[in-house]
């Protein structure tokens, strides 16, 4: 279990997992993950700030035991309810009988439906306190719809300390050190835009309003759930979530989504990059929606300006792993993107309507005229979707 000291009165106490291989049982987790928690010493009361996952309780009530000796904690905060946070309140509970669960009112009401935990339990209003001793005050901001309904921030107000739930984590186990200014944290970066992408990208709209709730706010560190605790780069996560919330590109680089089920598609993909690397396009990723994760989809399209989709018909509708891609950019409400649409057919052309409204119901634009060929592509046809790379590469500049 990893320890680690952030301050004389807050120190972690959180767990790393890696053998469970998929976050919410879809997410390909190759690095693994943290379940952060941390523990406040107010000297006159004890908090434990959010907990782990079931599995890695006793973990953290080995810990805790051996920071407290004979003491008891008094309260558990809770910021998030999802279970990799929640999951151990019985465990916690049967060992501190009398630790009293706060939360706000949605929170408490979540308590009860997951765990049938009802009793000793503090509810809390935004802008409420909560003293632990003499110059230690826990303030509480709540943060709806990042990502949950009930989430919520706690700030330790004297050492301008936010715990903040989901918010700015990111996947990856932590690797010994937990501070960002103990680590080389740029590995986590891309783990961050990932993790924004696949889990929190639906809300953008919350996030901002919590960026705005925060604006005169001083943070110094940043205790998240998942990932480094940020003191070094407060700054820099900030700014990376404020941009992805906004749905800002992040580079000027090009996504080239395709399907392709002989390799048709592929080959006109393929003279899609070659246009885009002749006009001065130096970072294209391309991804084949059958084979590619979707969790990668998600980060390179929220990471990169530009987006190429290509796809065939596919009885008399989309190929369905583009589809499936498309409807999950959609449901993230991904906007500020102009997209280039390929399609193709062998006798009934559906793939580029389809793809196009999709586009444009996610709240993105389709560029240009999309480009629709029969069978396979010809000379003309490659040559045609290189002149038009090399146009939409333009408007990237």
């Amino acid at each position: 279990m990893l320890s680690s000291q952030i301050s004389e009165r807050v120190s972690y106490i959180g767990v790393n997992d890696r053998r469970t291989p998929r976050f919410e049982a879809m997410w390909p987790l190759p690095y693994g993950v943290s379940y952060n928690s941390y523990l406040v010493d107010g000297g006159q009361k004890v908090a434990i700030i959010d907990g782990v996952e079931v599995s890695r309780g006793l973990q953290q009530i080995d810990e805790i035991r051996a920071r407290l000796g004979d003491r008891q904690p008094d309260y558990l905060i809770i910021n998030h309810m999802e279970p990799d946070h929640s999951g151990a309140i019985r465990l916690l509970r049967s060992a501190f009988p009398n630790l009293q669960i706060v939360g706000n009112a949605q929170t408490l009401k979540m308590v009860e439906g997951y765990y049938g935990v009802a009793d000793n339990t503090l509810a809390v209003k935004d802008g409420d306190t909560l003293t632990l001793g003499d110059g230690v005050t826990l303030q509480f901001y709540l943060t709806p719809m990042v990502h949950w309904p009930e989430t919520m921030m706690t700030y330790l107000v004297e050492e301008e300390t936010m715990f903040t739930g989901d918010a700015f984590g990111c996947f990856g186990a932590l690797n010994g050190a937990v501070l960002d200014r103990e680590m080389d944290y740029s590995r986590y970066m891309p783990e961050m835009v990932r993790y924004y992408s696949n889990i929190v990208g639906k809300y953008g709209m919350f996030v901002q309003r919590a960026l705005k709730k925060l604006e005169g706010v001083k943070l110094s560190t940043l205790c998240t759930t998942h990932g480094p605790v940020w003191q070094e780069n407060v700054e820099g996560v900030i700014t990376l979530y404020d941009k992805l919330s906004r749905y800002e590109p992040l580079d000027n680089g090009v996504t080239i989504l395709y399907g392709s089920m002989y390799g048709n598609m592929e080959q006109l993909a393929e003279s899609a990059a070659e246009g885009l690397a002749s006009a001065g396009v130096r970072d294209i990723t391309m991804l084949n929606a059958a084979t590619a994760e979707l969790s990668d989809i998600l980060a390179s399209v929220f990471r990169h300006k530009g987006l190429v989709v290509a796809a065939p018909t596919y009885s008399d509708n989309l190929f369905p792993p583009v589809g499936n891609a498309l409807r999950a950019l959609s449901l993230r409400g991904m906007k500020e993107r102009e997209v280039v649409v390929l399609g193709t057919c062998t006798w009934a052309e559906r793939a580029s309507g389809i793809m196009s409204a999709l586009i444009e119901e996610s709240g993105m634009k389709v560029f240009d005229k999309p480009i629709t060929i029969k069978q396979a592509p010809t000379r003309e046809d490659s040559e045609g979707c290189r002149s038009l790379m090399k146009l939409y590469a333009e408007t990237l500049k």
